[in-house]
C-alpha cells in the first residue's frame, strides 16, 4: 500500500514548471513564505518561467536591499508589497525592524527601473496602524510616487498569535481608509478579507462602470479590453 508522503519535499524550479504546465497555470506567484529569503531558487524558476511564458509575481514584506531587487528585477513582472504601517515606532513594535523606508524605496524602483506592476497592502490592526495620519500617510505615499492608479488593498486583521487581546478589524475602519485613499487620489482602493463588499469590485473611476467583479478569490472579467475599460477606453493599469 503507497503511504502518502507527508512534510516538507523538494521541488526543483524545473518540477515547478512543468506543475505550472499540468495545471494549466498561467503563471507563478512566490507567497506566504517570504520570496526574498530564497532569493536563489526564486531567481532561478523566475528564469525558467520567463522562457516558458509565464507570468511571475512575489508576495513580499518588500525588506530587500535594492541589489536583492535588480538581480531578479529582469525576471519578475509584479510586485506585491506589504506597507505594514508608516512610523518607526510601529515597524519597531511589529516587524522589530529600524530602516522600514527602505521598503518604500524598493518598490519605487520595482516599477521605475524594472517597471513592474506594483500592488499595495496594508493589514488594518486595531489600536496599531488603524490611525488617520498612517492610513493618510501611505495613501499619499503610493500617490506620489506609485501614481494614482496603484492598486491599495486595505485588508481585514482577525486576532492570532501573539495578538489575540487585539479585536478584528471592524468593517467600518476599512470604509474609513478606503475613503482616506480616494481622497488622496488613488483610483483603486480595495477592501480584504471581507468576501461579498461592494469594495471588493473594480469599477472604471472614469465611467463609473464595473469592471472586474469579485467575492473572495472568485473573480469575473465583465469591462477590460487588455489593460483599458471597454466602455470608456480608460486606462486601468491592469496586467493581461
Amino acid at each position: 500500500m503507497d503511504i502518502p508522503r507527508r512534510g516538507s519535499q523538494q521541488l526543483l524550479p524545473e518540477k515547478e514548471i512543468e506543475l505550472a504546465g499540468s495545471h494549466s497555470c498561467q503563471g507563478i506567484a512566490w507567497t506566504y513564505n517570504e520570496p526574498v529569503i530564497w532569493l536563489e531558487y526564486t531567481l532561478d524558476s523566475a528564469k525558467l518561467a520567463r522562457k516558458n511564458n509565464l507570468y511571475t509575481v512575489y508576495v513580499t514584506n518588500g525588506y530587500a536591499t535594492p541589489e536583492a531587487l535588480d538581480a531578479i528585477g529582469p525576471w519578475l513582472g509584479a510586485w506585491r508589497v506589504d506597507v505594514k504601517g508608516f512610523t518607526d515606532a510601529f515597524y519597531r513594535q511589529l516587524a522589530r525592524i529600524p530602516h522600514w523606508r527602505g521598503i518604500l524605496d524598493v518598490a519605487r524602483r520595482a516599477r521605475e527601473k524594472w517597471h513592474m506592476h506594483v500592488e499595495v497592502v496594508t493589514n488594518i490592526i486595531p489600536t496599531m496602524n488603524d490611525d488617520e495620519e498612517q492610513l493618510r500617510g501611505i495613501a499619499t505615499w503610493i500617490r506620489d510616487d506609485l501614481g494614482e492608479l496603484t492598486p491599495w488593498h486595505v485588508t481585514r486583521f482577525h486576532p492570532l498569535h501573539e495578538f489575540t487581546n487585539l479585536s478584528a478589524t471592524p468593517v467600518s475602519t476599512l470604509e474609513k481608509a478606503h475613503s482616506i485613499g480616494k481622497k488622496a487620489g488613488l483610483k483603486f482602493v480595495y477592501l480584504g478579507n471581507v468576501p461579498g463588499h461592494e469594495y471588493e469590485n473594480t469599477t472604471c473611476y472614469s465611467c463609473g462602470r464595473l469592471v472586474v467583479r469579485r467575492v473572495g478569490y472568485d473573480t469575473e472579467v465583465v469591462g477590460l479590453d487588455g489593460s483599458k475599460c471597454k466602455f470608456c477606453g480608460a486606462e486601468l493599469n491592469f496586467r493581461t
